[in-house]
């Protein structure tokens, strides 16, 4: 079935065959990928419509020396199978398995990490730097997809690399976009032309005889306008103007032009851009028909293309906060939604269904997100922003001076908060909590389960100042009704005891504290269970009282615990003269690998037995 895949074991093999076999190559990529992908899941679409433009890379330049810096990372699997991880791809995003994404620990042939977006261009031209002032002469380029070039940084990168004469290759993965009004033969006429290694040294004794002369300026004006006026709607004007030669668009799932574009641009220098328009999900036709939802499907049946989505019999805290959004929105109109680009992710697809003109996507772009939103509020809405918990890192620096110095009321949602699972280090939700915790006016909360994220989403709306921050994990909640409560705003700063012991305190935040209270019924009254809802402010007079009855404080978390609940709690302590220990379950000082959601929680005993066997241990101590 994989005849030629099957030989592939580093790019060196790539390099070997005709050209007119890369054809069956591609086609038996996607068909690996299909089938690991059907019983192991990850991020399907997007790698299936880079298949060609991964090919031609590893088919035209000779890496690990010439180097690919992906965005993302989301398109990358191709490039894992041909690089010696053919048979490890299997185990691609489990426990002890492969990153679902680009890891320098992981393979030479993976030259710089990623999972967050935007970041290609600026890494790329790092590298390509760093290569020139050593005196070699490897060539760098940088995969960026349309959706990741909307990012701030991707930008900068741009800018920064275009001032220069950087041997920088940008190759624009479009697949939001189709080739209207830029194919014909005139068009590839241009672009045959204008990519030859011919026709470009000759170009460049002809700019270099003219020097800075005024005609060189003029000549180089009309050279442009003239070339955006065929181009059209491509951009190319766009990345001119940014100081970078612009070639294209041209079909990137045909592996013969992919080819023949990066073989004539592969020697060229300065900064320039390929624009290559792709399909996401192409090759499978359910993909290609819903490439949202096979982005990342699950499993599924790569025969029939059916799903294996199993009943949902309770609620996700995504789904919750997007029904009780639309409830608050219907009841105020100043409530408006804003994301940068996760309108299904987070569960807002309801809301911009409902309320289209209230609803703003703002593209991959957190921290224009934030400020955006705090200009809303400046304005007299309430915006209600959510972000993924560990995309939220990037808008640190607007949370601080765009909303809380000017305390400003922005509902910020994180979802994905703590332990998320398969997606690895790059998504874990683990520092949000210590992060923000010190931001003065700012509140930080987790709900322990579906009801108390309504009540808590109403008591933001109703807060007239400052960041109101609610962060809850990824996933199913806890089965606690929730839909036809009445809101109730919650006392701010304010914990609650759940239950009450003799001999040792938890103290825990977020739906952990549910494992806790199971676990504290098999003691027979002597541990009792306090839910810290509110991280900031902290309830210091409830801790106070704790610190003054019990031997012992367990606090417990889903994140870091460096700067979390547990420093609150050992802060405040400690500067109130309080002697009692505090022993933390939580993250540690480390980055938190791929695995099962169950998987990680026992490693960190925050499920029942992890939070039972240290009870045990302190009780019998």
């Amino acid at each position: 079935m994989y005849e030629l895949l099957e030989s592939i074991n580093s790019p060196a093999d790539v390099r070997k065959l005709d050209i007119g076999q890369l054809e069956q190559l591609c086609s038996e990529l996607r068909a690996y990928l299909i089938e690991c992908c059907a019983v192991n899941p990850g991020h399907l679409a997007s790698s299936l419509g880079a298949v060609e433009l991964i090919v031609g890379f590893h088919y035209v330049f000779s890496s690990p020396e010439d180097k690919i810096v992906f965005d993302v990372g989301h398109q990358a699997y191709a490039h894992k199978v041909l690089t010696g991880r053919r048979e490890a791809f299997r185990r691609n995003r489990t426990r002890d398995g492969l990153s679902g994404f680009p890891s320098r620990s992981e393979s030479e042939y993976d030259c710089f990490g990623a999972g967050h977006s935007s970041t290609s261009v600026s890494a790329a031209l790092g590298l390509a730097e760093a290569a020139k002032l050593q005196g070699l002469h490897n060539k760098v380029v940088a995969l960026i997809g349309d959706g990741a070039l909307t990012g701030g940084l991707a930008f900068e990168g741009l800018n920064n690399a275009g001032t220069g004469q950087s041997d920088l290759l940008v190759l624009l993965n479009d697949n939001n976009q189709s080739i209207d009004g830029n194919t014909g033969a005139l068009h590839n006429y241009l672009l045959k032309v204008s990519t030859s290694v011919r026709y470009n040294r000759i170009k460049d004794k002809v700019w270099r005889r003219l020097g800075d002369s005024r005609l060189r300026s003029m000549i180089q004006h009309w050279l442009r306008s003239f070339k955006s006026w065929l181009v059209g709607k491509s951009g190319g004007s766009l990345f001119e103007a940014m100081g970078f030669r612009y070639f294209g668009p041209v079909d990137g799932n045909d592996i013969k032009a992919v080819v023949s574009n990066l073989r004539r641009l592969r020697d060229m220098s300065g900064p320039r851009v390929l624009h290559c328009c792709t399909v996401k999900g192409n090759g499978y036709a359910p993909a290609e028909a819903d490439p949202v939802t096979w982005h990342a499907p699950g499993k599924f049946d790569p025969q029939t293309g059916e799903r294996k989505t199993g009943k949902r019999n309770v609620a996700r805290y995504q789904d919750v906060f997007g029904q009780v959004l639309c409830e608050l929105a219907a009841a105020d109109p100043r409530v408006v939604g804003v994301t940068p680009a996760m309108a299904s992710g987070c569960g807002m697809t309801a809301f911009a269904g409902k309320y289209p003109e209230r609803f703003y996507d703002v593209g991959i772009e957190e921290e224009h997100a934030v400020t955006f939103s705090a200009g809303l509020a400046a304005g007299g809405m309430r915006p209600f922003c959510n972000i993924y918990s560990s995309f939220s890192q990037r808008a640190y620096d607007q949370i601080i001076h765009d909303v809380a110095l000017q305390r400003l009321p922005v509902v910020l949602c994180f979802d994905r908060a703590g332990l998320v699972g398969e997606d690895g280090a790059t998504h874990q939700g683990a520092f949000d909590l210590a992060a923000y915790r010190s931001i003065p006016d700012t509140v930080v909360c987790a709900p322990k389960d579906e009801l108390q994220l309504r009540q808590l989403m109403y008591t933001g709306l109703q807060q007239e100042t400052g960041p109101f921050i609610i962060r809850y994990p990824r996933g199913a909640g806890e089965g606690v009704a929730w839909e036809d409560a009445a809101f109730e705003s919650l006392p701010v700063g304010k914990a609650e005891m759940l239950a009450e012991g003799s001999e040792i305190a938890i103290v825990a935040a977020g739906p952990v504290v549910n494992r806790a209270l199971e676990v504290a019924a098999h003691f027979g009254g002597r541990v009792g269970v306090y839910d810290f809802r509110f991280v900031k402010p902290l309830d210091t007079e409830m801790l106070d009282a704790i610190a003054g009855k019990y031997r012992r404080i367990i606090t417990i978390e889903d994140g870091t615990v460096l700067g979390g609940l547990y420093g609150a709690v050992s802060e405040h302590l400690a500067g109130s003269g309080f002697r009692v220990p505090v022993e933390p379950i939580g993250i540690g000082d480390r980055f938190v690998a791929q695995a099962s959601q169950a998987e990680q929680r026992a490693e960190y005993n925050m499920d029942a037995a992890g939070i039972e066997k240290i009870l045990q241990k302190f009780l019998e101590n």
